[in-house]
């Protein structure tokens, strides 16, 4: 039986941010860095490779570790992390592993005969003379490699660039031969750093990191985060490196311009860096991003939403959900866990979880998704401290005849829960909660109008109450 598609799309103990989606095989396998649940820094873990049936997206199943930290020369010790990395399928039909450890400025490679076997490692980008790339005089430090290969060429995709940094200058486009390292045509700029970006189209929106390519027909398309770290915009253009024109953005991972269902400068989650790229699976586009848990930026977990590419090439921004990868709305009945919340906020609005050199600010006001025990335990996530007007809002549900909804609280709480189809809107119904130090569960008689529904629950009284699942009966 066909699972449903939720988001996030691996467990809710698996935290695989800046997803590379590719389809190999009839399978999608998705590729990222590995961070860690309470890690104090990006990116801690190996890389490990999930994949599914090209017609099941909630049916992941987990590949292995692929690759180690200390697989590198450069890092016999591990004291350096995986950054994102990306894959192509060589001229020889081998599977190559593009990727950046944290303190160097070069781009490293490694190779494997299938899609999530062990990677070995294979060398360094580097120019024909052997100087790495990023290593000779004038190089722009390399991060974050995308790739994509076309005959016997593949095209190579780097770059960082804080706001206001004028050392950098946009997103770099390499051209590789066929041995996959060696440069044959040196780096340009495809896309402009912020202080490089007036009058080029770009501007508000400049490159800031994660450089993705992708093609349809004869469109290439460059994903990327963009300075406000949020957003994934995008860039099109009919070359591989040079003419990208900027066409807007994709996704926010706190929902920021979306004016569908609430005011467009509004945040609905907690944001952060993003990272992630679009795919065509069974002959229709996806876009896979990653959201921030824990209250850190350092806990990020990949998410997936259904897009539209137009006739025209452009791609109308998307709103994040529960139920992106069923590209369709979920069952309005059973039980729900509180983790899937696509929407989580309260009266104190903030844009990011974390930011530069400080990626665990949050306090004791803001409501987060966190598990039990240590990473690497199997435990469900749940919504944690949801203080008043703490709201945590799941999309969509085909709700029919829904007439009782129960949920699972714990914690120091003494108030109601609020259920709402919209997050502004009156209750339909409240549920009374009090001080319980175990899973306990409540429930109140309401009617859910027929039909696709959002559903939003929001605690309204003393202490901070825990949301472990919901259910709808």
């Amino acid at each position: 039986m066909k699972k449903q598609g939720l988001n996030p799309y691996l467990p809710s103990w698996e935290y695989i941010p800046d997803g590379e989606p590719y389809v190999f095989n009839d399978r999608v396998y998705v590729y990222g860095s590995h961070d860690r649940f309470n890690g104090h820094m990006f990116c801690l873990n190996d890389y490990a490779c999930w994949s599914a049936p090209v017609n099941d997206l909630g049916d992941w199943r987990y590949e292995g570790v692929i690759y180690t930290k200390t697989d590198d020369p450069l890092n016999p010790d591990g004291r350096m992390c995986l950054y994102a990395p990306d894959v192509t399928v060589g001229p020889d039909g081998r599977y190559y592993l593009y990727y950046v450890l944290d303190k160097v400025p070069v781009v490293s490679v490694a190779v494997c005969d299938t899609p999530a076997g062990k990677y070995e490692f294979y060398g360094y980008v580097r120019y024909a003379d052997g100087t790495r790339l990023g290593e000779r005089e004038g190089d722009e430090p390399q991060f974050d490699p995308g790739v994509l290969t076309e005959g016997k060429k593949t095209y190579l995709y780097t770059g960082f660039c804080a706001p206001k940094d004028k050392s950098r200058h946009g997103a770099m486009a390499t051209v590789l031969g066929e041995d996959m390292l060696t440069i044959v045509e040196e780096p340009v700029f495809v896309a402009p750093s912020e202080p490089y970006s007036t009058g080029s189209g770009f501007e508000g929106h400049g490159f800031f990191e994660a450089p993705s390519i992708r093609k349809k027909g004869d469109t290439y398309y460059l994903v990327y985060s963009s300075i406000v770290m949020h957003e994934l915009c995008y860039a099109t253009s009919k070359f591989p490196t040079k003419g990208f024109i900027y066409q807007g953005v994709i996704i926010s991972n706190n929902d920021l311009h979306i004016d569908s269902y609430k005011p467009a400068d509004k945040p609905m989650y907690y944001g952060g860096n993003n990272h992630g790229s679009i795919v065509e699976i069974n002959d229709k586009w996806f876009i896979f991003y990653h959201r921030h848990t824990n209250g850190t930026a350092f806990s990020r977990q990949g998410c997936i939403e259904p897009i539209v590419i137009r006739e025209d090439g452009t791609i109308p921004q998307v709103e994040m959900t529960s139920c992106g990868p069923n590209d369709g709305p979920l069952v309005g009945r059973g039980e729900y866990h509180a983790y899937l919340a696509c929407n989580l906020f309260c009266k104190d609005e903030e844009l990011y979880t974390g930011g530069f050199g400080s990626g665990a600010w949050m306090d004791s006001r803001f409501p987060k998704i966190t598990q039990e025990g240590r990473d690497g335990d199997e435990e469900i996530g749940y919504i944690a401290n949801m203080t008043d007007s703490a709201t945590a809002g799941f999309k969509y549900f085909d709700c029919q005849g829904i007439r009782k909804v129960k949920i699972k609280v714990r914690g120091y709480c003494q108030g109601n829960f609020e259920i709402k189809t919209t997050w502004d809107g009156l209750a339909l119904g409240k549920i009374p909660v009090n001080f319980t130090n175990i899973w306990t569960e409540y429930s109140t008689d309401l009617v859910i109008p027929d039909g696709i529904q959002a559903l939003y629950f929001t605690y309204t009284g003393s202490g901070s109450a825990d949301l472990a699942s919901f259910i709808l009966v």
